[in-house]
């Protein structure tokens, strides 16, 4: 019954995002925790001893979909290009908006996802 941590690993990389993501929802929901304030407070733990934890803090930011404009399908597109998701789970994400297209990614990343975000009609913010 029991399967080893890389068999569990792999079995994770057959299933799409969208899936990975219900399970770590439903992780969340079971267990009465957060994966978000986990992955928040590691790098903060970490770069405090260097004392340049704060820079790289700073540095990255999430580019949040606001609003999804008259159009759609270019949208969607973009979003595609630029996270890797399938055409279902693309479309969910657009859907869903106000939603995060990327967490976490260089400014410079950043600038260029916006900016081809709002080429293709969006209203885009990033934290």
């Amino acid at each position: 019954m029991a399967t080893s941590t890389e068999e569990w690993i792999e079995e994770l990389k057959g299933i799409s995002v969208l899936e990975l993501s219900e399970r770590i929802k439903a992780l969340e929901e079971e267990f009465g925790v957060s994966a978000t304030a986990v992955a928040a407070a590691a790098p903060a733990a970490g770069g405090g001893d260097a004392g340049g934890g704060d820079d790289d803090a700073s540095s990255t930011v999430d580019v949040v979909l606001t609003e999804v404009g008259e159009k759609k399908v270019p949208v969607i597109k973009v979003v595609r290009a630029a996270t890797g998701l399938g055409l279902k789970e693309a479309k969910a994400l657009v859907d869903e908006a106000p939603k995060p297209v990327k967490e976490g990614i260089e400014r410079e990343e950043a600038d260029k996802l916006k900016a081809d975000l709002e080429e293709a009609g969006a209203t885009v913010e990033l934290k």
